[in-house]
């Protein structure tokens, strides 16, 4: 299962879970567009390919919360 991390490794914007718009790579590293766009969709911590991060929402977001754990380091 996904951590869904809340925020962008790289600018720290917020990324909730149940909204579009976050990037993954196959280690779970998080950005949001604007960043995996300027990264030209490659992670800068593992070289993998950023792709976009499903949504979770509803009764399985509650069964399965996002992670709090905030990776920005600004």
């Amino acid at each position: 299962m996904l951590d869904m991390r809340p925020d962008c490794e790289r600018c720290g914007v917020d990324l909730p879970a149940p909204r579009p718009g976050a990037f993954i790579c196959s280690f779970e590293c998080t950005f949001c567009a604007s960043c995996a766009e300027a990264l030209d969709d490659l992670c800068p911590n593992c070289g993998g390919e950023l792709m976009d991060r499903p949504t979770r929402t509803g009764d399985l977001l509650e069964k399965y919360p996002a992670s709090t754990e905030r990776k920005f380091k600004g």
